[in-house]
């Protein structure tokens, strides 16, 4: 609100004034009469309102004069956007559950290239805390983006899980386990491949299936 008190008797033109001139506001169409009394320069605040879209209201000797869009100081509330790209506590949980499955596959990687007893207390260990990991992602998803991710994460620790029992199954029945053996193992490589994709989105935060981890 802008207030505005104008000493205008009867808001009629005193008869030494005269008109010399016009206002014309920047970026408002049309324009209004100046007038010129004992020096000083007059416009009728009717006029000046019209101008510029505003309003007049009037209590006692005041004059108030409400200019376009000063009346709510408030900005108007953000339209609702649908929500995309991953949230933070999702995000958080899957790096968490993605540095687990890479340890897991690291100490696996190195048992067999070592020749090193694979067990089932070595593989409960890292799948007791990966599956704990998912549920947590699982809970934090809240995205559609999340989601999306979380089934490919949820891929990723299956896969992981098959190939560790893979290994686990080939010590106990006593079969010879090459140390290049997992190099070129088909599931080996899915599971480095989805991780470095889910690795690429965690990183851009935006979801992008490139099938790496199907």
């Amino acid at each position: 609100m802008l207030l505005m008190l104008l000493v205008l008797p009867g808001l009629a033109w005193p008869q030494a004034g005269q008109q010399n001139g016009t206002l014309v506001v920047s970026g408002q169409p049309g324009q209004t009469p100046v007038l010129q009394i004992n020096g000083r320069s007059y416009v009728d605040i009717t006029a000046l309102a019209r101008l510029i879209n505003g309003s007049l209201s009037f209590k006692g000797s005041q004059v108030t004069l409400t200019l376009p869009g000063s009346g709510d100081n408030t900005p108007p509330p953000a339209a609702s956007q649908p929500a995309s790209g991953f949230s933070k506590e999702f995000l958080r949980a899957g790096i968490e559950e993605m540095s687990v499955i890479r340890e897991w596959r690291s100490a696996l990687i190195n048992a067999v290239q070592n020749g090193y007893p694979v067990t089932d207390a070595f593989v409960a260990a890292y799948r007791g805390q990966a599956s704990t990991n998912l549920r947590l992602a699982s809970v934090a998803a809240s995205t559609d983006s999340d989601h999306n991710a979380f089934q490919l994460l949820s891929n990723e620790f299956d896969n992981m899980q098959k190939l560790s029992n893979k290994v686990l199954a080939a010590r106990k029945d006593m079969n010879y386990i090459s140390g290049d053996a997992l190099k070129d193992d088909p599931l080996n490589q899915q599971v480095l491949n989805c991780a470095r994709s889910l690795a690429a989105m965690a990183s851009s935060g935006q979801f992008q299936d490139d099938g790496s981890c199907h």
